[in-house]
């Protein structure tokens, strides 16, 4: 009943249901604008002041209950606007996505509490200004925290809003996407300061004026130095990028095996009269164990046409391990049913050459939650039971290790060397970068956005391979079953692109590179940075709060 009174205001006089109104319309403004400043949309410059409404009134809260109560509501609006496409919504979905994209709507609000409940600890031991300030560095610290948990979902980190503006993001190669979210936050903290003096003094602060345009132009003066600068080496190849707009509900019936490969092969042609010297297949191509013996035909096939046109192939495709003795086998393997044979099962890429019949495997490291992996499945087995889609896929194993393919080029005479990343894997910035790390000279990212229709959510994951390109300066290319299928530049910049649900073929230059940006070799600095300083706070808030409860002096 306190809840219901709670919501309905019947508790509160007139003048605090005012009060109460007007607070969260700042939340919900400050949501919409969050929400806005997200592709597809063309307005990332709205990031920059997103938080003030927010923070007008987070200022002026002071329990904890309040001030969560506040952030969940304005965190529930940012979702809203930006992920209403999760749960995909259109005639085919499986009701289990629906289930999935709407408990996300309101579960994801959730991890938005991290910062503003280290806020509210922060303010108990240091000024509220300084308090404040310390607010992106939580907030940077939620973003990363978020993204090595097994409920990972980190497609909202700040920094994701900004492809758009691209001599902006150019300052990525140095501090990567979290801290273009530190940069983003902390204009918002000027201009709110900037806004509460004007408010109080009726004229504007120079200084916090000054620093605002400081943290805004200093990245935009460094873009366009480099894109000024920037050259390309003279070694590259042409990749072919396959789009084959197969309905990916339907895909998985049983039956049309030899067509659909018919269909891969004839595009397959199509790119390489147009000079492909690389194919690039996009996520779960064909939806088998194209390796597990059984599907020898389709098998040699594949072999036979790149032989035949001496081209290379990377492809998505479903991947399994056979252990005939158990004590081999990972912790993780799953049992055959009524066999004593163990098996684990990869959402994986493949790569092949011609002339050989060697074919390079990489398993998915970073699985949807839910999607394709329930989270802790190994020490809660009947979740894998009660949770799976009904087009089987919920259940991949984790891959062991990132792996860069070797592609023989003859044209070139030599080795290239690409980073195979699976469909949400583009958006894990210290992840993309690991692959880099290890030589990889461009990013072939293979994805299967037509579970969500023509909605927000495949033009936002094509917009965070943007930041990928940038911050390792790489050439990205993505195919994508149904669309959004490109090659960006390590400028960000799409050099050609598909349209959504379209059958073709995108064909372009590929230029290799060695370059090691200082974000790829040390990807992990910003979130050690602001982790450290986020321990130290809460080490300091634990003591003062010791020293309270004995009667001591607060340290100040």
């Amino acid at each position: 009943m306190k809840i219901i009174n709670y919501i309905s205001g019947k508790d509160l006089t007139p003048q605090k249901r005012k009060v109460r109104k007007q607070k969260y319309l700042y939340g919900f403004i400050s949501g919409v604008l969050l929400g806005l400043s997200f592709p597809p949309i063309p307005l990332p410059y709205l990031a920059f002041v997103a938080f003030v409404p927010y923070l007008l009134k987070l200022e002026k809260l002071s329990g904890l209950g309040e001030i969560n109560r506040f952030t969940y509501f304005t965190a529930f609006i940012f979702n809203l606007v930006t992920l209403y496409w999760v749960g995909s919504w259109t005639p085919d979905a499986d009701p289990f996505l629906l289930i999935a994209g709407t408990v996300l709507m309101f579960f994801n609000p959730l991890l938005f509490l991290i910062p503003s409940t280290l806020f509210y600890f922060a303010k108990k031991s240091f000024p509220l200004r300084f308090s404040v300030f310390l607010l992106p560095v939580f907030w940077v610290t939620y973003e990363y925290l978020y993204s090595v948990t097994e409920f990972r979902f980190p497609w909202l980190t700040l920094g994701n809003s900004l492809p758009y503006f691209n001599s902006f993001i150019q300052i990525a190669d140095v501090v990567g996407a979290y801290g273009l979210s530190l940069l983003v936050f902390y204009i918002n903290i000027f201009v709110f300061y900037n806004l509460k003096f004007y408010f109080t003094n009726k004229r504007i602060s120079y200084s916090y004026l000054i620093i605002a345009l400081i943290l805004l132009i200093f990245p935009v003066i460094y873009g366009n130095i480099k894109i000024a600068e920037y050259t390309l080496p003279s070694s590259k190849v042409k990749v072919g990028l396959i789009q084959p707009n197969l309905n990916p509900w339907k895909k998985w019936q049983a039956g049309n095996l030899d067509e659909q490969l018919d269909l891969y092969l004839n595009l397959s042609r199509k790119a390489i009269e147009k000079g492909a010297q690389v194919l690039v297949w996009p996520e779960t191509a064909l939806p088998v164990f194209l390796l597990n013996g059984s599907y020898q035909k389709q098998l040699q096939r594949i072999h036979n046409f790149l032989d035949k046109n001496s081209v290379s192939l990377i492809t998505g495709m479903p991947n399994a391990k056979f252990y005939f003795e158990p004590e081999k086998a990972p912790p993780d393997a799953k049992k055959i049913k009524n066999s004593k044979t163990l098996y684990t099962s990869y959402n994986s890429a493949l790569a092949f050459n011609p002339y050989t019949v060697e074919v390079q495997t990489y398993g998915k490291i970073k699985l949807v939650p839910f999607g394709e992996r329930v989270p802790y499945v190994e020490k809660l087995p009947f979740l894998g039971k009660w949770i799976k889609w009904n087009v089987g896929i919920s259940s991949w194993n984790t891959g062991t290790d990132t792996t860069v393919f070797t592609l023989k080029i003859k044209d070139l005479n030599k080795i290239v060397r690409a980073a195979p990343l699976i469909c949400i894997e583009s958006i894990y910035p210290d992840f993309v970068a690991s692959f880099v790390d290890k030589g990889a000279e461009f990013i072939a990212v293979v994805t299967n956005d037509s579970w969500y229709g023509n909605s927000s959510g495949p033009y936002q994951h094509k917009e965070i391979s943007v930041l990928r390109a940038v911050e390792n300066r790489r050439y990205v290319v993505r195919a994508a079953n149904g669309g959004i299928s490109c090659i960006i530049d390590p400028l960000g910049r799409t050099v050609k692109s598909s349209r959504m649900f379209e059958r073709t073929v995108v064909v372009g230059d590929v230029y290799l590179l060695n370059e090691i940006t200082f974000y790829t070799k040390h990807k992990l600095l910003i979130p050690t940075i602001v982790l450290f300083i986020t321990v130290l706070v809460l080490l300091f808030v634990a003591i003062n709060s010791l020293k309270q409860k004995l009667g001591l002096k607060k340290i100040k």
